[in-house]
């Protein structure tokens, strides 16, 4: 049994603590939740839809409630909190109010006559290993779509966060979700093993560390189960010689710093033209620099902690490693401010290379790295030396160009002349070490059915 307890990273103070489940805990849960997949399966789609809108309604009427513990368990700035609780909401709406259609049988002719229908059914219980970033959101990206599919989903959160959670699960069982269909394990990673290994398990989804996923998609493989993973990211954030350097600045600041730098699908380097490097270091670092610590739960707070003091120790020892190898911190540099707190000074690095930390591994954290490049070939040979695939960014004048610059990015999301987040109805994923399948729009809804082929020669 693992307890988990929740530290709120702007003191280093122990809040609370939560026992971890046990083998008998886990055990039930599965039960409750196989046991509620058969009926839930039954329930019609409208009913299963209404179940998402209350609680749609429910999270808006509980934000400041739902972001404060996000803020008391991650550090999370209150103003970006409210943001992921609404975003929870909008996911919740989206499905309820379209992904019934999305579930409609599909009716079709095939080219040997007859009729064939595509009936997409769900497959069961499924099991969520979830991560503290964005605790809210990453839960509903799972729920939302699969319970409205019909399937049931047993939720193991981060070990600091058991209390966000616990909120959401509550939301759930106000809306009217029946006992079994949303349960939330405490469980260590041994258990988490073993769940996924149980029969009664029809499928897994993880979002985390490359070092999880791996784990978990072992398993999962072993027992012939499919897996969505959401994995590591280190997006590149392109700006061509004619692009809008003050937007290119200023969507650079939000893309690196969204949840103090702690995002897969942050942008973390930057391969900037040329003719524009200079300025655009100058401006970056200078909005960088500006920004200033403070509590979390208070509003204008510019700069929160990062998770944990381990996660702030961690990002201190990849500066480091840079500059001891010859990279140049142009604003900040392995340093902390001098307070309580896992807090880390916003860096900006160049002249990082292969070989170093910084370089090869995901900088999770307010540190950003700018590359200078030639054009837009070389930009686009660097950004794909990565091993990670998840998002990416371009910035500049020409449509063509930009689009041209898009398609040979090895990523599973661009973005063009902005730096967006995410959206309910914009599939949600990458490539290569990033992951594999997608979540949120309609993709989302399909990645955990079973879609049946039922045909008829006689039409």
């Amino acid at each position: 049994m693992t307890d988990y307890h929740v530290v709120d990273p702007a003191t280093g103070e122990t809040l609370a603590t939560h026992p971890g489940a046990t083998d008998e805990d886990v055990d039930a849960a599965l039960g409750r939740a196989h046991e509620t997949a058969r009926t839930w399966r039954a329930t019609p789609v409208a009913e299963r839809a209404a179940v998402l809108a209350r609680a749609a309604g429910l999270t808006r009427e509980r934000r400041e409630d739902l972001a404060a513990v996000v803020t008391r368990e991650m550090g999370k700035r209150r103003k970006e909190a409210l943001g992921e609780v609404g975003l929870v909401a909008d996911i919740l709406d989206y499905y309820a109010q379209d992904g019934p259609d999305m579930l409609a049988d599909e009716v079709f002719t095939p080219r040997a006559g007859g009729r064939a229908v595509l009936r997409h059914e769900p497959v069961g219980v499924l099991l969520g290993v979830m991560p503290w970033n964005f605790p809210h959101y990453q839960a509903v990206r799972l729920a939302a779509p699969n319970l409205l599919a019909g399937n049931t989903v047993l939720l193991k959160p981060a070990p600091q966060c058991p209390e966000s959670a616990a909120a959401a699960a509550q939301v759930w069982r106000d809306a009217g979700l029946p006992e079994g269909a949303y349960e939330v394990l405490l469980a260590s990673d041994d258990q988490v093993a073993r769940a996924v290994a149980d029969p009664r398990v029809a499928g897994v989804s993880v979002t985390g560390s490359e070092r999880a996923g791996a784990a978990v998609a072992a398993e999962a493989g072993r027992n012939l189960k499919k897996v969505i993973l959401e994995l590591g990211g280190s997006d590149p954030f392109v700006v061509l010689a004619d692009a809008d350097l003050g937007r290119a600045v200023k969507h650079a600041v939000s893309g690196r710093m969204q949840n103090t730098g702690q995002a897969c699908n942050a942008a973390k380097r930057f391969f900037v033209a040329d003719a524009v490097h200079d300025e655009f270091v100058e401006r970056f670092a200078a909005a960088l620099g500006a920004l200033e610590p403070g509590d979390p739960a208070q509003d204008g707070t510019a700069l929160a902690p990062l998770s944990s003091e381990r996660a702030a120790a961690t990002l201190v020892e990849q500066v480091q490693d840079a500059l001891d190898q010859g990279a140049t911190a142009v604003v900040g540099g392995a340093a902390r401010p001098d307070r309580p707190g896992a807090y880390v000074t916003p860096t900006l690095l160049t002249g990082v290379r292969p070989g170093m930390r910084a370089h090869d591994e995901e900088l999770f954290g307010p540190v950003a790295v700018v590359h200078r490049v030639a054009d837009a070939d070389e930009a686009v040979a660097r950004a794909n030396e990565s091993a990670f695939g998840l998002g990416g960014v371009v910035f500049g004048g020409d449509p063509e160009v930009v689009a041209d610059v898009a398609d040979r990015l090895e990523t599973g999301m661009v973005w063009l002349n902005c730096m967006q987040g995410s959206m309910p109805d914009l599939p949600f994923g990458g490539t290569k070490r990033s992951g594999t399948g997608r979540e949120l729009g309609r993709l989302g809804i399909r990645e955990f059915v079973n879609t049946k082929l039922i045909y008829d020669p006689a039409g």
